[in-house]
């Protein structure tokens, strides 16, 4: 297989880049020349933002495309328009943003999507940016020779978003850890490598149409998560389980400061970590033990110092020391680890 990869230097694209090589495929990327691309790949360079940045893609061709934009919806139009007739599919990874706010817990691909969005708008918001790249890759390659990857939380190694390098950095400095009840919540995400492979499998079966990519509902608890990465560790952090009450009640915002963590019951907790997979585990989705993800990203973690690369585009996550230790001292939080 002759595989493109728009970007392919960082996180999901490096993953990407990496799976395709495991499996012997011939690797083209494109990029800025920012970052150092993996040995095995031919390299291209170009800057999607600036005029002629797609020249070096005038010529070639390819089985698949896998674009990774995550801003205006315009350089996905204009690579997918450029690249049609010689790539045989547009595999675009979007985001469950797209869908109207909130959708409800067991929304599938075919909910409510986000309305204003446009295929070569610029730059929005996070959502219409999304769904206009969906639309760029239809209107390139039609709509049954294009992919849209709707992943939802995608963690792992290389993650240069700041979820769970937070958390084991956390884990790491010791001693009372704020974490946020219940302990059984069930979450879904993805393992960037699963994210990956599910890719590559969806090329080589020739699928088509929206997928929600991330695990099923349950696949990992808070619980299982947190434990994980203080057991890693070694810190001897003791994880304080908190009502999440208790936790809103400081003013602590879920998903940024507190990553990963949205409320039971709420608009976000449907929204985020319970929709629909069964199309995407049909077609191949196999998920790795939470475990897994977490060991390996706090082995590469370590590998860079302990400090995570960060995408100066994404809001930096975390809690305050300040504030963890103001809220426990006033709650006196539960060590105990079950239910």
């Amino acid at each position: 297989m002759r595989l493109l990869v728009l970007g392919g230097t960082e996180f999901a694209g490096r993953a990407v880049v990496e799976a395709a090589l495991g499996r012997g495929w011939e690797v083209t990327v494109l990029n800025r020349g920012r970052h150092t691309p993996l040995p095995g790949v031919r390299a291209l360079t170009g800057d999607r933002t600036a005029p002629g940045g797609l020249t070096a893609l005038e010529q070639g061709e390819w089985d698949a495309v896998v674009d990774t934009w995550s801003a205006a919806p315009r350089p996905v139009h204009e690579a997918a328009r450029l690249l049609r007739g010689r790539a045989g599919r547009y595999v675009y990874v979007s985001s469950c943003s797209v869908y109207t706010w909130a959708p409800p817990a067991g929304y599938a691909e075919d909910a409510p999507v986000v309305e204003g969005a446009a295929p070569d708008a610029g730059q929005s918001d996070y959502a219409r940016d999304k769904r206009g790249g969906e639309l760029a890759a239809v209107d390139a390659f039609g709509a049954e020779d294009s992919v849209l990857v709707r992943a939802g939380l995608i963690l792992g190694p290389y993650e240069n978003v700041g979820r769970l390098p937070w958390w084991l950095g956390r884990m790491a400095r010791g001693g009372p850890v704020l974490a946020p009840g219940p302990l059984e919540l069930p979450l879904q995400y993805v393992d960037v490598r699963d994210l990956a492979e599910w890719i590559l499998g969806a090329v080589e079966q020739e699928l088509s149409g929206p997928f929600n990519l991330m695990s099923p509902q349950g696949h990992a608890t808070m619980g299982e998560l947190l434990e994980a990465c203080a057991g890693v560790t070694g810190s001897g952090a003791e994880l304080r389980w908190t009502d999440p009450e208790i936790v809103l009640g400081a003013g602590i915002e879920p998903w940024v400061q507190l990553p990963v963590w949205v409320p039971p019951g709420t608009d976000m907790h449907d929204a985020l970590h319970s929709a629909d997979v069964s199309r995407a585990v049909a077609s191949g989705l196999s998920c790795r033990p939470v475990e897994e993800t977490v060991a390996d990203t706090w082995s590469w973690l370590r590998s860079v110092g302990g400090t995570a690369p960060h995408r100066k585009e994404r809001a930096v996550k975390g809690l305050d020391p300040e504030v963890e230790a103001k809220v426990l001292a006033g709650t006196g939080g539960v060590s105990d680890t079950t239910p």
